[in-house]
């Protein structure tokens, strides 16, 4: 967090995060990625309590986690994530930055009030990665302005991601932009759409988050699209398209796209956001070994 921008700059134009993390020492298994999975994923395992669930995911090899609700989590139950996840030699993933909320708040409508609300965000989630060890925040820029041209709204989410990044940047901040397949409504669609955006900011904090399985519903052709955009992605996640769940129980290989996410040389933290696939602490086993199946890529 205290490494200077320029030092920053040079990591994320390479190959993305190069942090590492170290396995609980009883974990059943060391994954060769740091598989990142989220509050709720084990609680049929460790219970509902947060702590407990950390420490079950540490137990079963996972060296990183992400919780897309952090900055709405009381400052007391921030810091004991944080140090729970220290002591387990656990990785931080993204959270999301707070911008109020649906896309009725656009950045691409160029309004003053959606813009304030956004950068009000982003000074709070300074604080927020600060008190947990994060370094990457997850930001969608909402719905298309539909009565406005498509150049002028692009124009309208440079400008406001710029601003954005000016707040990031002195703190070795990341904002990565995902791009979604939820709604036809969002601005944000496509890897490539991304990429030309974050050239157009031109900063450090401002990358891509490639979320595998929104980008298989899209445009699919995923390695070649991980090629053209490499230099500006930051942060992957994962889901198995169709149903969002674990790898194995759609039509993705992820085998073979960690092969490759590895051998460009990624070694950050890849999100696990998707549901299980079956119900219970079976599913839950059956989650882990699916992970334990697709990992088995040549190192």
């Amino acid at each position: 967090m205290k490494s200077s921008v320029a030092a920053s700059a040079a990591m994320l134009a390479a190959t993305g995060p190069t942090l590492h993390a170290t396995a609980a020492p009883n974990a059943k298994r060391k994954f060769q990625m740091q598989y990142a999975p989220h509050f709720g994923m084990f609680k049929e395992s460790a219970g509902e309590d947060l702590i407990d669930q950390l420490k079950f995911a540490a137990d079963q090899g996972f060296t990183a986690w992400e919780d897309n609700g952090m900055m709405g989590r009381p400052v007391e139950m921030q810091e004991k994530i944080a140090k729970t996840m220290r002591d387990l030699g656990m990785t931080m993933g993204v959270f999301v930055i707070d911008k109020g909320g649906n896309g009725q708040n656009t950045l691409a409508a160029g309004k003053k009030e959606h813009l304030d609300i956004f950068l009000s965000g982003c000074k709070r989630a300074v604080e927020v990665a600060k008190r947990v060890n994060a370094k990457w925040m997850t930001v969608v820029p909402g719905d298309f302005e539909r009565r406005i041209p498509i150049g002028v709204q692009t124009g309208h989410v440079i400008e406001a991601l710029r601003r954005g990044a000016e707040i990031l940047e002195p703190h070795g901040l990341v904002m990565v932009l995902e791009p979604l397949s939820d709604t036809p409504d969002l601005f944000l669609r496509t890897s490539d759409q991304t990429y030309m955006i974050c050239k157009g900011v031109g900063s450090p904090s401002c990358k891509i988050l490639y979320d595998i399985y929104h980008m298989q519903k899209n445009e699919g052709h995923l390695i070649q699209n991980i090629d053209w955009t490499w230099d500006e992605i930051a942060y992957f996640q994962i889901g198995d398209n169709p149903g969002r769940k674990e790898p194995t129980t759609g039509e993705i290989n992820y085998k073979n796209v960690f092969q490759h996410i590895y051998e460009k040389g990624y070694r950050g933290v890849m999100g696990m956001e998707h549901g299980n696939s079956k119900p219970g602490k079976a599913g839950e086993q059956a989650l882990i070994e699916a992970y334990a199946t697709v990992d088995q890529f040549k190192v």
